[in-house]
């Protein structure tokens, strides 16, 4: 069965799509964008990409809790840049944070010309359910 998750306190939607999808103990987690939950999708985003990273992260963050589910079950991350060569240190630092050290996701970064709300930063991830 699959189930389709739209979580409350995470933010809202900038497309039409929900928060995570899951199915078979895999759960994936719809790209999150450095927006705050409870604001619009207009307001303006945090400056730079340490803050947009991090902003994404606890966005993830909240998305995994409200399935029950935490950063420790990520098994894979796809993350965007807008500006690869300029933010890619800086943006590495401010991820590899999120995890313990010995407990890094696997993971593919890209570098793109634009996301959605001006952003400089996405992530999305697959998880898994335990058990």
């Amino acid at each position: 069965m699959t189930e389709f998750h739209n979580i409350s306190n995470a933010p809202t939607h900038v497309a039409p799509f929900s928060h995570a999808v899951e199915s078979d103990g895999w759960v994936i987690l719809t790209g999150q964008m450095p927006t705050k939950p409870g604001g619009a999708t207009t307001d303006p985003l945090d400056e730079g990409v340490e803050a947009q990273t991090r902003q994404v992260m606890l966005n993830l963050e909240t998305v995994l809790k409200g399935i029950g589910l935490d950063l420790s079950h990520v098994v894979q991350c796809r993350c965007f840049l807008t500006e690869f060569e300029r933010d890619y240190a800086v943006f590495n630092e401010t991820y590899k944070s999120f995890f313990p050290a010995d407990r890094l996701p696997a993971r593919t970064t890209v570098g793109v010309t634009a996301l959605a709300v001006g952003a400089l930063v996405e992530i999305d991830c697959i998880a898994r359910r335990p058990g």
